[in-house]
């Protein structure tokens, strides 16, 4: 597999303090567990219940759960699949497709436009009022997805609504049908991912026979649905995490957004992740405890705002968990500050992520979309800047970093394709510089320069928000666990190398030393690195034991990861402590306007901060 072998993951060499679970308390409410416990919550009188969420949900599960609660509590109910009222699938394709990528296997453009623009609005209007509109019905257990068996808990019965009986819409735009309450059903997108990649699931207005693909999950459900879900987040009357489709924990929409808009006043941690990959490492696992049964822990997502949620609860055994992108929508001149908002919106632009290839391999060398490919094909406004911060490094580890002096690009190009489509190895070496890796040390990497990191390394990846765009050039004719060689994205990839990016200009511009900015007694911060193209930068504050560093956010969020020491705790003008520990990763909302990062540990400890600048 052109990787070392994968080994059995050890116990965590030293007991972590690493939280996989961070929770937080809901204000005003309590969470509910089931069914039944949400169906009581439901207004006395509500003629329709739409019940919206995201399309790879099992809408069929989520039938059979509300007409069991229903049928408990002597309710009668019908139920109206509002998966039957989008358009036929080839005006879909056509309004979420671009030319630029339609038949591009791995890569789509973003989609643009509004979830209302795939539904047929007389339909949708029909199954909210059939007698009026004399539209037909079926039950979401008819076709739903997941694997609920078809019919489960007769959820397909239909005939026109009657008799007192409370009508329920479940689906993807649910929510825009005219509807006395609205709940939203929300699986947390890293489940999303794994019930594609096992080939079930149902896309965004598919017919039910249309396989499952990432791609269109990634650049066209999720931006559509992410859409939706924000512009209807002050009108959702309860939430409900489905990850138990047998016991779903909710919590009423009034909390959902109070308490979402008092962490956009106070420091947070979002809950991490760590997926497998053929290169990954061993260190998730080994140093912080977590997932030690998966075969590696190759990409920790500590914050990615597209994917990343917040736990809502007292402990992680009773909570519910929000997209932290939610967070942002509901507050976002609270969370990004006036100018970082004027900029980006309501998108969060910084990531922070591991890359893990400790006792793994070498990631493919690759590049990012330089902007104006990003904007004009991949349909993202601001491109995929990115910078690897070194927490461990193997003895002799590298980090691969832009063009040699000189390099025949023509030359790279013909071995890159002779890879892809022959499987004849080269030595990428010959057109791509490495470095040695050093713990502690900042390699920028700006978008259209080819890097990757070696076997053997931790990197804290401290990067712009978009994450989707790895244009391969080179992946060690690598095979995935289909044992095809993986894909690489050769002419995506030379359209968007940047030249400039070689020579001596590479190990000045890109490998930069640290740069004393003011500090205070005990405590030191310093510029890690810094460019004109780039529209963040990377600092390092450093706390000795008992001593306090003084921070000010000077109306712009930072986010912060202890990279070495046991942690600290981080207390704002407004009182609000937080405890954050070796490699975990906090937000600190621009509306903190002041915080201290108190060492409270008997060794000194180190913070990497990012900011938007």
């Amino acid at each position: 597999m052109g990787e070392a072998p994968q080994v059995k993951a050890k116990a965590p060499q030293k007991a972590s303090q690493y939280d996989p679970t961070p929770c937080y308390p809901v204000l005003a409410d309590t969470v509910a567990v089931g069914w039944t416990e949400a169906a009581g919550t439901l207004p006395k009188g509500t003629r329709v219940l739409a019940v919206d969420g995201p399309a790879v949900l099992d809408w069929a599960a989520v039938a059979a759960g509300l007409r069991a609660a229903f049928d408990d509590r002597r309710t009668p109910v019908e139920f109206a699949d509002v998966r039957t009222a989008v358009r036929d699938w080839e005006t879909v394709r056509r309004l979420t497709d671009s030319e630029e990528l339609r038949d591009d296997p791995d890569f789509a453009r973003l989609a643009g436009g509004e979830l209302s623009d795939l539904l047929d609005p007389r339909a949708l209007a029909g199954l909210a009022a059939p007698g009026e509109i004399g539209a037909g019905e079926s039950g979401p257990g008819e076709s739903g997805p997941g694997e609920s068996a078809p019919g489960e808990g007769g959820a397909g019965d239909s005939g026109p609504a009657g008799g007192g009986a409370l009508r329920v819409l479940l689906g993807p735009g649910a929510a825009l049908a005219d509807a006395d309450v609205l709940w939203w059903a929300d699986l947390p997108k890293r489940y999303a991912e794994a019930a594609v990649k096992r080939g079930r699931g149902r896309h965004l207005a598919a017919p039910e026979d249309e396989p499952p693909t990432l791609r269109r999950l990634l650049y066209i459900d999720w931006p559509l649905l992410d859409r939706h879900r924000d512009q209807m987040a002050g009108r959702i009357d309860r939430w409900i995490d489905v990850t138990d489709t047998a016991a779903p924990a909710s919590i009423g929409g009034q909390a959902l957004r109070e308490t979402c808009r008092s962490l956009a006043t106070r420091p947070f941690r979002t809950r991490p992740t760590f997926n497998s990959t053929p290169w990954g490492g061993h260190w998730g696992q080994e140093t912080l405890g977590h997932n030690p049964d998966a075969e590696n822990t190759a990409l920790g997502y500590e914050l990615i705002a597209p994917e990343s949620g917040v736990l809502l609860g007292d402990d992680a055994s009773r909570c519910v968990e929000v997209p932290f992108q939610l967070v942002v929508a509901l507050s976002p001149v609270d969370v990004l500050g006036p100018a970082v908002h004027e900029m980006f919106g309501t998108s969060f632009p910084v990531r922070f992520d591991y890359l893990d290839t400790v006792g793994g391999g070498n990631l493919s060398v690759h590049c990012h979309p330089r902007p104006d490919d990003m904007r004009d094909v991949f349909g993202w406004p601001y491109t995929q800047h990115e910078t690897y911060y070194l927490m461990h490094a193997g003895d002799h580890s590298k980090v691969f970093l832009g063009l040699r002096e000189g390099a025949d690009v023509e030359a790279f190009h013909h071995s890159a394709h002779a890879a892809d489509a022959h499987g004849t190895p080269f030595d990428i070496e010959r057109y791509v510089q490495v470095f040695p890796a050093e713990a502690g040390q900042l390699y920028l990497v700006p978008a259209g320069t080819p890097h990757g990191s070696g076997e053997g390394n931790v990197v804290l990846e401290v990067s712009a928000t978009p994450y989707l765009y790895s244009l391969r050039f080179y992946d060690w004719l690598r095979r995935d666990a289909a044992d095809r060689q993986r894909a690489v994205h050769v002419e995506h990839a030379f359209r968007n190398l940047d030249p400039a990016r070689s020579g001596d200009a590479v190990a000045r511009e890109l490998v930069q030393r640290p740069r004393p900015l003011p500090s205070g007694d005990g405590w030191t911060e310093e510029l890690l690195g810094a460019l004109p193209a780039m529209f963040f930068q990377v600092h390092r504050i450093a706390v000795e034991p008992g001593r306090t560093a003084e921070q000010r956010t000077d109306g712009r969020f930072h986010v912060l990861t202890v990279v070495d020491g046991q942690g600290a705790v981080i207390t704002t003008a407004a009182g609000h402590r937080h405890s954050v520990h070796y490699a975990e990763t906090l937000a600190v909302p621009a509306s903190a306007t002041s915080y201290r990062v108190h060492n409270q540990g008997p060794e000194p400890v180190r913070l990497v901060k990012a900011q938007v600048v």
